[in-house]
């Protein structure tokens, strides 16, 4: 039986998504936590897509096989009582073998929260990025509608990528307000190691305006990481939804009000 999962987790606590030998990373408690569940068997989840350290995700999807007979519910109800308070099963699916959290997944979705503030706010530490001074939004608006659309994004992605191809189609690319803080929504087949953190990070140079939404296109050309910005923080960066075919009848983003920041 294949069994896939919505979760959502604070990623401050762990060391990302993908298993390490240490054993802090969301994957390792999810695991443990589902194989207590089947019985005390071992359980392998696979993941629509990995995590950095500190980022967060409102819609993560994986999937796993088991022959432990349970209830849908006891994979969210059972699994969260498990599970350490910073991860959370939010759905359950029966799907067929033919699923696979990654490679059924047509497109992904993001969103980074930024807080422009003189003062950092310590309630919000962690859950958002900061940046000291106002930013011109007209301008990052400009320059994000450059990078629309189906491009080499290599000056967007992190030396360490391991992605086969740096060509991905950047499907939406938004920036608007939301409680106080900028939000940047992005979609696309799919990204590169750090490229919405990047692309994020280049933006707020266009905003603070070291860059213009020319250069943004430049860099875009350019097809070289060491031209760009640096990276920005992982705080403010969440997983907010998985494309999949209608076949398989789940959610594809979460719910606006547990991605709601107060």
């Amino acid at each position: 039986m294949r069994i896939a999962l919505g979760i959502e987790y604070d990623g401050r606590a762990f060391a990302g998504w993908q298993t390490q030998p240490h054993g802090n990373t969301v994957q390792d408690r999810l695991n443990q936590a589902l194989g207590q569940i089947a019985g005390n068997r071992e359980v392998a989840t696979h993941a629509a897509g990995r995590t950095d350290a500190g980022v967060h995700a409102a819609m993560q999807v994986v999937h796993f096989d088991t022959d432990a007979t349970r209830p849908l519910n006891a994979w969210v109800r059972g699994v969260n009582a498990l599970l350490p308070p910073e991860v959370a099963v939010v759905w359950a699916r029966e799907v067929g073998d033919e699923f696979h959290a990654r490679f059924s997944a047509f497109s992904r979705s993001y969103s980074y929260f930024l807080l422009t503030h003189p003062v950092r706010s310590c309630l919000l530490a962690g859950k958002v990025g900061w940046y000291h001074q106002a930013l011109d939004v007209a301008a990052m608006r400009e320059a994000a509608a450059r990078l629309l659309g189906r491009h080499d994004f290599s000056s967007f992605r992190a030396s360490e990528c391991q992605a086969k191809s740096p060509v991905k189609n950047l499907q939406q690319l938004d920036i608007v307000e939301s409680d106080g803080l900028l939000r940047f929504d992005l979609n696309a087949d799919a990204f590169l190691h750090h490229m919405v953190r990047n692309i994020v990070g280049a933006l707020l140079y266009v905003g603070k305006g070291a860059l213009s939404p020319d250069d943004m296109q430049a860099l875009l050309a350019a097809r070289d990481r060491t031209s760009a910005p640096p990276t920005f923080m992982p705080d403010g960066l969440y997983l907010t939804g998985v494309g999949y075919p209608d076949a398989f009848a789940l959610p594809s983003r979460c719910e606006a009000a547990r991605l709601r920041l107060r």
